[in-house]
């Protein structure tokens, strides 16, 4: 699980440490493993109840996409400036 974790949050901080424009910004989607895996997670959730650990992942996605989605915004408003 950690190591899933991880990774999602070390695709965003590899990326904003590459200093991104606002355009790439918006433009920023997780690596199709990184989809892959929230999609197991989702469909997994549908079908049974979540081990603590992949609970726990999910829930850590989660504040990576709500972290991202707040960045969008900002970013978008200084696109937009």
């Amino acid at each position: 699980m950690a190591v899933e974790v991880l990774a999602i949050w070390n695709e965003v901080d590899d990326f904003l440490t590459s200093t991104p424009t606002p355009k790439q910004i918006l433009a920023f989607r997780p690596s199709q493993t990184a989809q892959d895996r929230l999609h197991h997670l989702l469909e997994t959730n549908r079908s049974r109840a979540l081990t603590t650990d992949e609970e726990a992942e999910l829930n850590e996605t989660q504040a990576v996409e709500q972290f991202m989605r707040r960045l969008k915004i900002k970013a978008l408003a200084k696109a937009q400036a």
